[in-house]
């Protein structure tokens, strides 16, 4: 028998359907479905991205008051939890509990799909998405689309009319929208690199950059796309690929009727229209639109030759040049006058 005593009637309400396992209040959002109607409140800000519980020292706020708590810790600096292993310690309870299965080797959720597991159920929910395609945080103003409600909140900062940026650099006069962005730009400054790969001599800024480029080594191709077979090592390509099936261009130029199906493509484009050459030769005054344009000019200086002929010692600075050697070898002659029969190489 149960021996627990409460001092209200709606407490012991919501206790007893921890042993009825009754659920009556239900998400109109998606299926999840709650004992009492607080529980049911704090899950609807996670669609609703609603974070009412704001620091008093910085400008970061939480959907939970525990949260909260949690985080002011990070500014007095009191942690309570403490490894009985090594001499780690944690402001919060369920970040030792995460650290204690570093010593423990326990990987305890596993996704269903693929081979992969995580030490958070978080970081499980997010990689289920990359087999979904699921991005259910959206933008109201812009096409953009996010797997987390914290990252809708960040990209909304560049919507605001005053393009808040209340994040500076106290070198330059850089100003950002987001604490961990200036973190980042502040390497920049110092030269550290702090994400290097164990395979080859390879730094990275960011964790997550790292980790796309271990994939170059293990050949992992984890984003699998549901039309046909073809599947790629970062979702970003995935996500472009889609558009060859679906023949979707959102992004259109303001200036002529071209649309492009990334982004990024369109950012190019419109410095046909401007004339904008941000990237810069660092040892001649050549000046470039494209940064991959800039990588090729740069060979010239270097004299890299990348691309090396299978059948022969050959080797060449760009791609294309490699393409048409390859015909000497081949015989094909894929370019024919449309005035006559003739065909070249």
């Amino acid at each position: 028998m149960c021996s627990a005593a409460f001092s209200a009637s709606g407490n012991l309400k919501i206790h007893i359907r921890t042993h009825t396992g009754e659920r009556p209040y239900k998400c109109t959002t998606c299926s999840a479905a709650f004992s009492n109607s607080g529980h049911l409140k704090r899950h609807s800000r996670t669609h609703t991205g609603d974070r009412p519980h704001k620091c008093t020292l910085c400008s970061t706020d939480f959907s939970q008051v525990g949260s909260l708590k949690i985080h002011a810790r990070t500014h007095t600096g009191e942690r309570l939890n403490k490894c009985t292993v090594c001499s780690a310690a944690f402001s919060a309870s369920e970040e030792l509990k995460i650290h204690m299965r570093t010593h423990t080797g326990e990987i305890p959720y596993k996704c269903t799909i693929c081979s992969a597991n995580f030490f958070r159920s978080e970081q499980l929910k997010e990689h289920l998405m990359t087999h979904t395609g699921e991005r259910p945080y959206k933008c109201t103003i812009c096409r953009s689309d996010f797997t987390r409600a914290g990252s809708l909140k960040r990209h909304m900062k560049i919507h605001t009319q005053s393009g808040e940026k209340p994040y500076k650099c106290t070198n330059c006069s850089a100003a950002f929208s987001q604490l961990e962005t200036l973190k980042l730009h502040i390497r920049t400054h110092t030269g550290e690199i702090p994400y290097k790969c164990t395979v080859c001599n390879a730094g990275f800024l960011r964790l997550q950059h790292m980790k796309q480029h271990m994939r170059t080594h293990t050949g992992e191709k984890p984003y699998k796309c549901t039309i046909c077979s073809a599947a790629f090592s970062q979702q970003g390509h995935l996500k472009h690929h889609i558009t060859i099936h679906t023949g979707e261009r959102p992004y259109k130029c303001t200036m002529c009727s071209t649309a492009f199906s990334q982004s990024g493509s369109l950012k190019q484009h419109m410095r046909t229209h401007t004339g904008e050459k941000p990237y810069e030769c660092t040892v001649c005054s050549a000046a470039f639109s494209k940064s991959e344009t800039l990588k090729t000019h740069m060979r010239t200086h270097t004299g890299e030759k990348p691309y090396k002929c299978t059948i022969c010692s050959a080797a060449f600075s760009q791609q294309g040049h490699l393409k048409r050697h390859i015909t000497i070898h081949t015989g094909e002659r894929p370019y024919k006058c449309t005035m006559c029969s003739t065909a070249f190489s």
